[in-house]
């Protein structure tokens, strides 16, 4: 049985107050488990989010630069679709426009995975009816999860008005609301999809999609008009974000649909936690067939993780395709803006402009390459931890052959969806298909570089082995925002990425490439001897 009415595991469900009891306790254990996740990603956000203002000062420093900007966004639909429509030409404003939506996505992000993590997780791992076995009320653990994201996001639009009200503080507080109001329309998103599956890998793909559906509503809507009045992007939380318009005449009666949709989708969530047993679901994994047909422990990767393959797959060659379209007008946008050719350069090289573009986009896919293998690694940790490796592992199954399997998906999985990216960009940019396919296959060493370090972290301590994320968060960070603070070169170079050629437009450089493949080897096999020796986690 899948959905009921009986209460087993559970407080009675009669009386509201005995319904949450707990959920104090239970919020405290909640954030003293993220003590270290969630600052990060506040601390990453919010950074990204502030340290624009200074940027766009360099880059547009006159009125006549920035209003030259507007015009140019205008008439430029596929850069509307990218980032969205310019509502005036104050740093205030250009600031929400550059950073807003991509601010609010992480927001999301950072939300649906608390809340799947102390929901669904905590119930496929067996805590939650140790739990639930005493005094904890039917609802609290949702609750408590909840409130854990409702603080996040709240910390987090607290930094980014106090951040920036020297610009405004109408349009500060804007800005930070829309933000938090987005991570919080998804982090009640992800707790009604944590009632209807059955795994807590599913919950955050389903989520996840949801998202990326409502970035293309949004972009969709967008390329259609410049000023954000189209179906589409109103259909989209992003879209609700824009039409804030902070720092430009605020409309502050969007925000209740911020409002309508968290208490909503809340009260879906309860009414669902309220009719089901603690780790079942209203959707129910599909059985397998009654004979086993998994003959290796490759094929059993490939089983477990072909879902996600196939998803990073549609989403980089639709990535390459639209990035590969913006080329020619992104090369229309700078201009002369010396500043705005000088960041692309330190991000994509010294060469033209549209060469230049290009690589930069290249080296920023390759950046979230990173995080496809990390998570493809860190399967290992996940089934290990579970407790479904030690039942494959008591047959004819060396500890070797089981993580090869799952090693062979992430790093040949990473070099899938590369190569992916560049036939999307050769689809959208029409030019260059050789050039364009070399520049994103010789971003893998340092992709397998961050592989690498999640495999040996994994080898060594496998509950530390979600340090990973740090780890490929703080690469992304450096190759994100880094270029644009114009940071010491030295500090680009700790990341593997800031070794790579400038390709296309650049020269081929084999010497980087050669060493960051032995390095990515040598983390490997590091991490594989570690858990040769190690006791399982069970």
């Amino acid at each position: 049985m899948t959905a009921t009415t009986a209460t087993s595991a559970y407080a009675p469900r009669t009386g509201g107050s005995r319904q949450l009891a707990g959920t104090g306790t239970l919020l405290r254990f909640a954030l003293r488990r993220d003590r270290v996740m969630l600052p990060v990603w506040i601390a990453v956000n919010a950074l990204m989010v502030l340290s624009m203002p200074n940027t766009l000062k360099g880059l547009y420093a006159t009125a006549a630069e920035r209003a030259d900007l507007i015009r140019q966004m205008e008439t430029n639909a596929s850069l509307r679709a990218l980032i969205g429509p310019v509502f005036d030409d104050s740093v205030g404003a250009l600031t929400a426009w550059r950073v807003g939506v991509y601010a609010a996505a992480l927001a999301a992000v950072m939300s649906l995975l608390v809340v799947v993590r102390h929901t669904r997780d905590e119930e496929e791992s067996g805590c939650q009816e140790m739990v639930s076995s005493g005094m904890v009320g039917r609802r609290a653990p949702l609750t408590a999860a909840l409130l854990a994201a409702a603080v996040a996001n709240g910390v987090l639009a607290l930094l980014i008005t106090a951040g920036l009200a020297g610009h405004g503080q109408a349009g500060a507080l804007a800005v930070g609301l829309g933000i938090a109001g987005v991570g919080m329309v998804f982090a009640t998103m992800a707790a009604i999809v944590a009632q209807l599956t059955e795994s807590a890998r599913l919950a955050r793909g389903l989520t996840a999609a949801v998202l990326g559906a409502a970035f293309v509503l949004r972009a969709a809507g967008d390329s259609a008009t410049d000023d954000g009045s189209s179906v589409l992007t109103w259909l989209s939380p992003l879209g609700w974000l824009e039409n804030l318009r902070a720092f430009a005449d605020e409309r502050w009666w969007v925000l209740p649909l911020f409002a309508a949709a968290i208490l909503l989708q809340g009260a879906v969530a309860y009414e669902l936690a309220g009719r089901r047993d603690v780790g079942m679901s209203f959707l129910p994994t599909r059985p397998g067939p009654a004979d086993g047909r998994l003959r290796t422990a490759g094929a059993l990767a490939w089983r477990l993780q072909r879902g996600s393959v196939l998803g990073w797959s549609i989403g980089f060659f639709l990535a390459g395709v639209v990035y590969g379209g913006l080329t020619e007008g992104a090369a229309d946008l700078v201009g002369d803006n010396a500043n705005a050719r000088e960041i692309f350069q330190r991000m994509g090289g010294q060469s033209g402009l549209t060469n230049t573009f290009l690589a930069a986009m290249i080296g920023m896919l390759g950046l979230i390459a990173a995080l496809y293998v990390v998570a493809s690694v860190l399967r290992l940790a996940g089934e290990e931890t579970s407790g479904r490796a030690e039942p494959v592992l008591a047959n004819a199954v060396g500890r070797l052959r089981w993580s090869a399997g799952h090693l062979v998906v992430a790093f040949g999985g990473s070099a899938l969806i590369m190569l992916l990216a560049g036939l999307g960009f050769a689809v959208g940019y029409g030019k260059e298909t050789g050039p364009i396919l070399g520049a994103c296959l010789v971003q893998l060493p340092a992709v397998w570089v961050i592989g690498g370090v999640a495999v040996l972290l994994h080898g060594l301590a496998p509950r530390a082995a979600m340090a990973a994320w740090a780890v490929a968060g703080a690469v992304l960070l450096i190759g994100w925002i880094g270029p644009a603070l114009n940071v010491p070169q030295t500090v680009l170079d700790l990341s593997p990425f800031g070794h790579l050629p400038k390709l296309p437009g650049g020269e081929m450089e084999w010497g980087p490439v050669l060493t960051l493949t032995a390095v990515a080897a040598a983390l490997v096999t590091a991490g594989l001897a570690a858990l040769r020796r190690r006791d399982l986690v069970t």
